[in-house]
């Protein structure tokens, strides 16, 4: 299941999640937080929909389907990243917290006051937290530099609640190299770097990768190197759609369980 917001180009949000899911050969379910209306260049329009409305689509859901995983990613505001974590954490379900904060062309997509609510309420209910480098420093309120300071970031994440942490060194210069901490182990995850302007929703394609990984019954970290694999290739073939920021590739082939 996917609890995130809309993308109408495809490229992000529960587009990209459900395509992502498909390719890893899982059944996908959306749970919408909020709308938007944006293409590969700009988002013009975001609206939150009522808290009420996404636990209850939620809870439909898991009356007759319940998943094998979660996902979350655009929350928009604080009573949603709230509903969310009062109802993830009456639920004995691996959860994976994307923590959307701002839009691939730098538009908001987590208020402030909604960042608090996402390190007081739903991290320590996080299997694991995926934030990239910015997102790292708003978390943790800290600058974050090089592979010593993502080991530093992800200690605090882990003592904020959060099982395990996954950061993402895509805005750092050289190679794309991630740092997952999980029971006090460190593991490395790197990456060439493609110079291309086309990463428009990496950051969800590769938590509903690692999702689906989880629902799949891998183990946390051949979840993440899985979906490193997976996004890495799909940036690599990207189909150069858009005037901007264009998508992803989702049709790449998933590499097979090692």
């Amino acid at each position: 299941m996917t609890i995130a917001g809309s993308d109408p180009s495809g490229g992000a949000g529960i587009q990209a999640d459900l395509k992502t899911f498909h390719q890893f050969g899982v059944y996908g379910e959306a749970v919408l937080t909020l709308l938007t209306v944006q293409n590969t260049m700009r988002v013009d329009r975001v609206e939150c929909l009522a808290p009420d409305l996404v636990v209850a689509q939620a809870e439909a859901v898991l009356e007759d389907i319940p998943p094998a995983a979660i996902k979350t990613g655009a929350l928009g505001n604080a009573a949603i990243v709230a509903a969310v974590a009062d109802l993830v954490s009456r639920l004995d379900i691996p959860v994976v917290v994307d923590p959307v904060m701002i839009s691939k062309h730098g538009s908001p997509l987590l208020s402030g006051q909604a960042q608090d609510a996402m390190k007081d309420r739903l991290l320590p209910q996080a299997e694991l937290v995926t934030p990239n480098l910015p997102e790292a420093e708003v978390l943790t309120g800290k600058p974050v530099r090089g592979i010593p300071g993502m080991k530093k970031a992800c200690r605090e994440l882990a003592q904020m609640g959060a099982h395990a942490v996954l950061i993402k060194g895509g805005h750092a210069d050289g190679p794309a190299v991630d740092v997952l901490f999980v029971d006090g182990d460190w593991i490395e995850c790197p990456a060439p770097r493609f110079d291309t302007p086309h990463t428009h929703g990496t950051g969800c394609t590769f938590s509903a990768a690692i999702t689906a990984g989880l629902a799949l019954g891998q183990d946390l970290p051949a979840a993440v190197l899985r979906a490193k694999s997976f996004i890495s290739a799909a940036i690599a073939a990207n189909p150069g759609l858009g005037s901007g920021s264009g998508p992803v590739n989702h049709h790449v082939p998933v590499e097979a369980p090692r």
